[in-house]
């Protein structure tokens, strides 16, 4: 059986051997070099399914972890296979899993692979040096657990927008590029997503040569804001939130009232009144002059500020107290 390995992009440390069906709890602490106190010491707990070539990741720190750029959420399990790419937090220390044929898993004498040359570089043959120290011997950064049953992720609601532009009953506009749907869980009383056709995962992903394709989805919003009946009477914002917790590139269109139920706690709050959301013309602005689009260090801490009106700044303590005061400056 195939051994399994857990690849430090930044080569940071040795590999670290991921035994078949056991769950190893990773976090901050020596074992990994990670310092970072908004790093979790049970950060993920990963569990190798060394026959089937994948891993399970799930998140246990508050913090987000990632894998391919797409949030995993707190108490949420997703499968994670060699080339893509997991960030232990907020977007950072990523790394990537190999497997290994020959021994199996918790073999002593098993050789670890080679950390990559670079980026992508995954498959190559593995070194000759020896594993250090058995299984039980992983330091306190790397712990392993009894395995337990977990809810198999195939469908993972991350993934839900793929399958939601798809369905007629929700869209609005579709064109050969981009399609129009209302979102399903509003933070406003009016709210629409403009989606792209071409699978992009998200805002890192974009490059200078998607300017053409984002431009025209800002068309696409401005459009269907004009069309709105209360377009005269209310404010509208289109943008994109930093770190998105749903997997390939949207663009929301949302009107200001944040008048919706769905609209719950705080982080839903922040994540569309502060710098969490990206205005869509500063995205087409980075791309054409730097190629990618970068989020500010930090920018996850911005859906804890305190709940403040986006209109006048008064802060409020509550969700429904914010509602409603936000009545005096929406009153339709």
């Amino acid at each position: 059986m195939p051994s399994c390995w857990l690849i430090s992009k930044e080569r940071n440390h040795e590999p670290i051997q991921l035994p078949h069906l056991q769950t190893v709890v990773l976090g901050r602490g020596p074992e990994t070099t990670i310092k970072d106190k908004k790093c979790s010491r049970q950060q993920v707990e990963l569990k190798a399914e060394c026959s089937k070539g994948y891993i399970k990741v799930k998140q246990v720190g508050v913090n987000p972890t990632f894998v391919d750029s797409v949030a995993v959420g707190q108490g949420n399990e997703v499968k994670m296979k060699p080339g893509q790419e997991l960030q232990i937090v907020n977007q950072l220390y990523p790394y990537t899993v190999q497997f290994k044929e020959g021994p199996t898993g918790d073999h002593v004498g098993a050789k670890r692979p080679q950390e990559p040359a670079s980026e992508g570089d995954n498959e190559r043959e593995a070194s000759s040096i020896k594993v250090a120290r058995q299984a039980e011997k992983v330091s306190s950064s790397v712990t392993l657990v009894e395995s337990t049953s977990t809810n198999e992720t195939a469908g993972h609601w991350s993934q839900g927008l793929k399958t939601s532009m798809q369905d007629p009953k929700i869209q609005v506009y579709k064109d050969e590029r981009v399609v129009v749907i209302k979102d399903k869980y509003p933070k406003a009383r009016y709210h629409w997503l403009v989606l792209p056709w071409e699978s992009i995962p998200s805002l890192k992903a974009l490059r200078g040569e998607h300017c053409d394709l984002l431009k025209h989805m800002q068309k696409v919003a401005d459009r269907i804001i004009q069309q709105c009946p209360d377009a005269s009477l209310l404010r509208f914002r289109t943008g994109y939130h930093a770190i998105p917790s749903m997997s390939h590139v949207h663009l929301h269109a949302i009107s200001q009232d944040f008048n919706s139920p769905c609209l719950k706690n705080k982080k839903h709050w922040n994540s569309f009144t502060t710098d969490y959301f990206i205005e869509s013309h500063d995205v087409i602005q980075m791309l054409e002059k730097s190629g990618k689009v970068t989020v500010k260090e930090g920018t996850s801490e911005l859906l804890k500020l305190p709940l403040r009106c986006h209109m006048c700044h008064k802060e409020l303590s509550t969700i429904p107290s914010l509602k409603e005061h936000l009545k005096s400056h929406f009153p339709i």
